[in-house]
């Protein structure tokens, strides 16, 4: 099965790849772009910017399709326009999502398979910003990405319907593409939307619950529905549209499952104790919110005296004076080490899966890539 599958077998259980392995498995051009040569720089980041390059186009278009009404607030999300639609350099987001689409599709397929599924892409991004903004309505989000949140702007309402309108522009897209996988990955599509909004809802639920009502399994259970999901389909569409046989799509389905818990693990390590200056999100907003985040409720099931004062605060009315002590507690039961203790594990499953759909180190060094990315952010 070649080194990669070697290295990944022996690996113990919860050790993320090291500097020297990556190293090994740097991808070459010809995964990202067609052209020749090696990749200068961080390989995850020249993938994210080269995946921004060529989907942007794609994604302005399809945006500015939209009715004039949903087409304001949708460039606003995006940081393309101001509120009053004046042109704006903002940030578009990472293009993670995107980026595992057509770099799968190159992984199976070469440049070719890339280039035939960048309409696939777009439509995993929309449907991702469809959730973002529905996510900060409910959650009540007033920052995303250093900017107001379109609720904020435009008003509930108008952020719902343009969140709606993305959605099904996502599944327009796929049903007016002539590429052979267009109808599987719209039917793929569907259904993890389908489970992104079962997982939101089991989130929603739970913060209705007493701190000691929820066990581990049931929020990993939600965390995979509402992050894992897509990150397992982005990666499914795009070896899809490469012709890959089922058996691969079913393992990248599962390498993109397993990155995406391990990035929600992170990213709930960052939500209590990352820089505001670094997430664009207030400081320890799942906190204030009471969210039974991965952390939270791995301290709240560790038992001891951490557990039961962090049990006790959870029960209170939120106070910007405990923040950090509710932070504190968190991080004495355990809560800090266990996620980012489980976030290797679920990075080194995750390699597993992809070492056996794609044995070939060269090929798959794109995946790798990107997937340890956004399991090493530390802001």
């Amino acid at each position: 099965m070649g080194e990669f599958m070697t290295e990944t077998q022996q690996r113990p259980a919860g050790a993320l790849p090291s500097t020297e392995t990556l190293e090994r498995h740097r991808p070459i051009a010809t995964d990202i772009d067609g052209g020749p040569g090696p990749l200068e720089g961080p390989e995850a980041v020249v993938i994210l910017e080269r995946v921004r390059a060529s989907v942007d186009p794609e994604l302005r278009a399809a945006l500015e399709s939209l009715p004039p009404s949903m087409r304001r607030v949708a460039l606003y999300h995006f940081g393309w326009e101001h509120p009053d639609g004046t042109p704006a350099a903002g940030n578009a987001g990472k293009a993670i999502r995107p980026a595992l689409v057509l770099t799968a599709a190159a992984a199976f397929g070469g440049p070719a398979a890339r280039a035939a599924a960048v309409r696939a892409a777009v439509a995993v991004e929309l449907v991702h910003n469809f959730t973002l903004l529905h996510d900060d309505v409910m959650d009540r989000d007033t920052l995303r990405r250093h900017r107001p949140t379109a609720w904020t702007v435009f008003g509930d309402a108008d952020a719902i319907l343009a969140g709606d309108a993305l959605q099904a522009l996502a599944l327009r897209l796929l049903a007016e593409d002539p590429h052979p996988a267009s109808t599987a990955a719209a039917a793929r599509l569907a259904a993890c939307v389908i489970e992104l909004c079962t997982g939101q809802h089991a989130d929603t639920a739970m913060e209705k619950r007493g701190p000691g009502d929820i066990g581990l399994d049931e929020v990993l259970g939600m965390a995979e529905a509402k992050t894992g999901a897509l990150l397992g389909c982005a990666c499914a569409i795009g070896a899809l549209y490469a012709g890959a046989p089922e058996e691969d799509v079913t393992a990248l389905d599962a390498f993109g499952r397993e990155a995406g818990l391990a990035f929600q693990l992170i990213d709930d390590v960052i939500g209590i104790w990352g820089d505001p200056g670094h997430t664009g999100k207030p400081a320890g907003a799942d906190l204030a919110a009471r969210k039974k985040s991965l952390p939270v409720v791995a301290a709240l099931t560790s038992g001891g005296p951490a557990a039961a004062e962090l049990a006790a605060l959870y029960e209170m009315p939120y106070d910007k004076e405990d923040l950090q002590a509710t932070a504190l507690a968190v991080e004495r039961a355990g809560g800090r080490d266990w996620a980012q203790a489980q976030a290797a594990d679920r990075m080194a499953r995750a390699m597993q899966e992809l070492a056996r759909a794609v044995p070939e180190p060269e090929q798959a060094g794109g995946l790798l890539a990107l997937a340890e990315y956004v399991t090493r952010r530390s802001n």
